[in-house]
């Protein structure tokens, strides 16, 4: 994304060097305040980096639908989804939230996302009657939690249906299936994102209302377990490893590329990785990067045995990480985090649980040739 975001000129902007989301403010001056408010309704978040794709046409949804893990078919006017784009072997290579206008499909997605994209859906259309454009530079999107007062925004709505895409992580959608146990933290998740015209932005930008940086976001997603295509995903991800069927998998829609491996996976074995919320230490006042190893003992020496996805400054739970580590590790295991030679403290909270997936109850049948013994 080259277009510059007017909201770096707000006063206090900061945009931290190694921050996920670059080209937008980081956060301005104060980001356990601005939590507070993001979290309470009060304020927007500048998320205009990230990309914009629409695909127009009559067959667009019946077309996606064939694709994607989410069922869309019958996709109404205004409604919001969010759908996976899988390889052949169902690891992800595209995450996108949806929302339809009626005529046009609107693809919120990573930015890194938007050309690759872009490049294999028009490779997907054969004789269908679709139309897929990068919608990046004509629209921005903006975050916020939506409270009691309704914030005044100039929300697009191109074909008559305001774009405004409610983050479906709240509750397991129709079709879905969650593995995480106990009450959810998603149930406070109230993320909003809509789209507005690139040239309101100035407005916005300069306007009264009460902003927040990324970081702000970022520790709200965190709190509520919500994975990120940028952040918690990798070359090797299948969607059951971060709790992903409960917002963005139809279990039971049908065929699409990389189903096959959905439904193994879920029906009879388990995902290799898992998810967990770790709890840091923060006598050391060090946050972990992106990519930084967890570490358990075994036979009486540091042993890795996954990384950190994102690290942030909770205003309430203090210093929290999302993880991806293997299955088989002891949910009640010792771990630390290496940050650059520091070892930090980490207590894992169980997201997705090791024994995960294989719901199908399939009976054990004898050995061939197997004598039975009667007693």
């Amino acid at each position: 994304m080259t277009v510059p975001s007017p909201f770096l000129n707000r006063p206090g902007a900061v945009v931290l060097p190694d921050a996920v989301d670059a080209g937008v403010p980081s956060h301005y001056g104060s980001p356990n305040i601005e939590q507070r408010m993001l979290a309470a309704g009060e304020a927007i978040v500048d998320l205009s980096n990230r990309g914009v794709v629409s695909v127009s046409g009559p067959d667009r949804l019946s077309w996606l639908n064939s694709m994607t893990s989410a069922e869309l078919t019958y996709l109404p006017a205004g409604a919001s989804r969010e759908t996976l784009f899988l390889d052949p072997n169902g690891r992800v290579d595209y995450a996108a939230g949806i929302v339809d206008d009626g005529e046009t499909a609107w693809l919120l997605v990573e930015s890194d996302d938007v050309p690759p994209l872009v490049a294999w859906l028009n490779r997907m259309k054969f004789m269908l009657r679709v139309e897929v454009a990068d919608r990046s530079t004509e629209f921005a999107r903006i975050g916020l939690m939506p409270g009691d007062a309704p914030l005044d925004l100039a929300v697009a709505s191109p074909n008559g249906v305001p774009l405004v895409w409610s983050d479906p992580w709240r509750e397991v959608v129709t079709g879905g299936h969650q593995y995480a146990q106990g009450e959810h933290p998603s149930a406070g998740w109230r993320w909003t994102e809509v789209l507005v015209p690139r040239e309101k932005l100035p407005a916005l930008a300069t306007g009264i209302l009460p902003v927040a940086g990324s970081l702000a976001a970022e520790a709200l997603r965190v709190a509520a377990w919500r994975p990120r295509k940028a952040t918690e995903a990798d070359e090797k991800t299948i969607p059951h490893e971060l709790d992903w069927l409960r917002s963005a998998v139809h279990l039971t829609k049908g065929c699409y590329r990389g189903q096959e491996t959905v439904a193994k996976v879920h029906n009879l074995g388990h995902p290799p990785r898992r998810l967990v919320l770790l709890h840091l230490d923060g006598s050391d006042s060090v946050l972990p990067s992106r990519g930084a190893t967890v570490l358990t003992e075994r036979n009486g020496e540091p042993a890795s045995v996954g990384t950190v996805t994102t690290a942030v400054m909770h205003h309430e739970l203090g210093p929290i990480a999302l993880a991806v580590i293997r299955r088989n590790i002891d949910q009640v295991a010792h771990l630390t985090v290496d940050e650059d030679g520091i070892s930090i403290a980490a207590a894992q909270q169980v997201i997705v649980p090791a024994d995960a997936g294989a719901v199908v109850d399939v009976p054990r049948l004898p050995r061939l040739g197997a004598v039975r013994r009667t007693p």
